[in-house]
């Protein structure tokens, strides 16, 4: 008996996934104005905050991996295409200026390369053995973390990554926003964010964008707090490359010391403009390769490498 071709399985049907559906909130779209569209926009954002929520077990195990990796000398790449892949490549910029991070620390991997930041490239996510290539590529290992982004969890370029991370012993992570069971994945951390479908339909750089910006800023912020990137509130390992992040070091001295902000000028020049080197120096009472000794010996922990200053100060 012959089958039709209606009834013909196609696998690059993706019309079930969540981020292809149309959304019913939506369906006079090209109908409102432009108060009513900012108002639809506002409501459907707010979706994104609980999908953080409903995620936030996997959140926290994924930033447990990437501290523990870090703190043993591995690597962080996000990997993926269009905007979740550009979204990667943005995280991985900000932190070597917030928190003086090495640009190879953590790294962002987009299909189709620098090019494809500014000019769409979407055609190159569809090739598995270009995510497997840009594993070997850099040579991750075991010590690393691989974290994939997909927004609808079905891209080729991502799931070739993750299957030649795997390979090599590294911890992965996956980061979609549909469901399990839409998009099935090995992977040691699977992080999904269901923020529902787009206002416009399948344009996944709306909501699936918003929430992956968060999601991303938790991971990589939560693991450079527990790498003592932080003291407090504080970015204390800020790198002072300009004028404003000067005037941020300079504030961040003055807040946290009792100093005024030209003591607290010369003191950064002391430490060769290196923030949490000050506080130490100056809270701990010591000189800048005493303090920098102490920081080391407590992995760059500025609070338990200042107790241990302080305690040998007042036995």
């Amino acid at each position: 008996m012959s089958t039709s071709s209606s009834s013909v399985f196609d696998p690059t049907d993706r019309g079930h996934l969540l981020t292809e559906q149309a959304n019913p909130r939506s369906a006079q779209l090209d109908q409102l104005s432009p108060l009513e569209l900012v108002d639809l926009f506002n409501q459907e954002d707010q979706r994104t905050v609980a999908a953080i929520a409903a995620a936030r077990e996997p959140l926290a195990l994924a930033i447990e991996a990437i501290t523990a990796a870090l703190g043993q000398g591995g690597r962080l790449y996000y990997i993926g295409a269009g905007t979740s892949g550009r979204l990667g490549v943005l995280d991985a910029a900000e932190c070597p200026p917030t928190f003086c991070t090495p640009p190879e620390l953590v790294q962002g991997i987009l299909a189709g390369g620098p090019a494809a930041l500014v000019k769409s490239s979407e055609g190159l996510e569809d090739v598995f053995t270009d995510g497997e290539a840009a594993m070997a590529e850099r040579q991750v290992n075991d010590r690393d973390v691989v974290v994939g982004i997909t927004a609808g969890g079905t891209t080729p370029y991502v799931k070739g990554a993750l299957h030649a991370a795997r390979q090599q012993g590294a911890k992965t992570i996956f980061i979609a926003c549909v469901p399990a069971d839409q998009a099935p994945i090995e992977a040691d951390i699977d992080i999904r964010l269901l923020v529902g479908p787009e206002l416009l339909a399948g344009s996944t750089r709306l909501k699936a964008g918003t929430v992956t910006k968060m999601a991303l800023n938790i991971l990589s912020t939560g693991a450079m707090v527990r790498l003592g990137k932080v003291y407090g509130n504080r970015m204390v390992d800020v790198a002072v490359t300009n004028t404003k992040l000067r005037d941020r070091a300079l504030r961040i001295l003055c807040d946290l010391t009792d100093l005024d902000r030209a003591a607290a000028a010369e003191l950064l020049d002391r430490s060769g403009q290196q923030v949490k080197l000050a506080l130490m120096m100056h809270l701990g009472q010591l000189d800048a390769d005493l303090a920098q000794q102490q920081l080391t010996r407590h992995q760059g922990q500025l609070r338990p490498a200042l107790a241990a200053a302080q305690a040998s100060l007042h036995p």
